[in-house]
């Protein structure tokens, strides 16, 4: 592909998203999805005034774009002041993590719908706030008021941290990576919740969720957001092949019409097949699925901009990022 082509797939994309950039420059979006709109090597990203590119060329020195998507989305977007490259195949973990090539110090925050999000652009490879779970934030913090939330799978917790911005009566985050919690408990200094230490549990999903169900804790709301896969010695999620194993291990927590919010974001797991597995889930009666939650235009691409079909096709949800809310009903004692 020549350099031109790439100037009109970032203009167009850009331009699509116009009416998504406030006047402050403080707010999140995805500037341009390659996998639909044209450019499969790379996803570009803005947070606040720092821009930051996915090299997912493989090998990665096949992303040679990269300087040239720089220089290109930095003239269209003067207000920018730093740009983070981010090699996804590079056996780099600092590569991985993201390596600064242009302007100042990276922004440590974003405001999204009125509720502050710390950001670590550079904690690990991904950017420490999912732009395609923007939809879901809303969701929790219109919906959640008065109701108790246990965010499993936390990562940085910007779910909790919406649902205490809607007035959640109490939020347990956990996660397994104490870092990531960290930057959560940021999030909440900078909206000014209290931290109650005994909300972060660091440790492994399994066993803890494993712990409160011994404990006798139930939820309103229970979120399992997991990643594709991870395995430690005390289990093994893989959402390509059992995303039902999950589900089932939280159901235990949450209080008879509860909810469960349930994310699978397996790109080969086609829309029908996580629906199967959800039907199959609600065929005891105990389970309804309550409502799909969609991923955001700027995150999917718009009808304008998209080139390319999904891998996948994610039907009937609108993206590989298949979010449900499932209500629940609890068996009587």
């Amino acid at each position: 592909m020549a350099a031109e082509s790439l100037e009109q797939l970032l203009a167009r994309a850009v331009a699509a998203r116009a009416d998504l950039f406030d006047s402050r420059h403080e707010g999140a979006l995805r500037l341009f999805n390659g996998f639909y709109e044209g450019w499969p090597d790379l996803v570009a990203d803005l947070y606040a005034t720092t821009l930051v590119l996915y090299n997912y060329a493989d090998p990665p020195e096949a992303g040679a774009v990269m300087p040239a998507a720089q220089s290109l989305l930095v003239a269209q977007l003067p207000w920018v002041r730093s740009v983070i490259v981010k090699t996804r195949q590079s056996p780099s973990p600092e590569a991985r993590r993201g390596q600064q090539t242009y302007g100042s110090e990276a922004d440590r925050r974003i405001r999204e719908l009125g509720v502050w999000h710390a950001l670590d652009l550079r904690l690990n490879r991904d950017a420490s706030l999912y732009l395609d779970t923007r939809n879901l934030r809303a969701w929790a913090r219109r919906t959640l008021a008065g109701q108790t939330v246990l965010n499993t799978f936390a990562y940085t917790g910007s779910l909790g941290v919406a649902a205490l911005a809607g007035g959640a009566a109490r939020v347990v985050q956990l996660d397994r990576n104490r870092q990531f919690l960290n930057v959560g408990k940021t999030s909440y200094t900078l909206n000014g919740f209290p931290i109650n230490k005994k909300d972060f549990l660091a440790g492994d999903f399994w066993p803890l969720v494993s712990q409160l169900k011994r404990g006798g804790a139930r939820f309103d709301c229970v979120f399992v957001d997991a990643p594709f896969f991870s395995a430690t010695d005390k289990g093994t999620v893989d959402l390509a092949q059992n995303s039902a194993r999950l589900i089932n291990k939280v159901r235990p927590l949450v209080n008879d019409g509860g909810r469960i919010v349930a994310v699978n974001n397996a790109l080969f797991v086609s829309g029908q097949a996580y629906l199967q597995t959800l039907t199959s889930l609600c065929a005891d009666g105990y389970l309804e699925i309550e409502t799909f939650v969609p991923v955001p235009a700027d995150v999917t691409g718009y009808p304008e901009t998209v080139v390319r079909p999904p891998i996948t096709d994610p039907a009937p949800f609108n993206h590989a990022t298949k979010i449900a809310v499932l209500s629940v009903r609890r068996k009587s004692p």
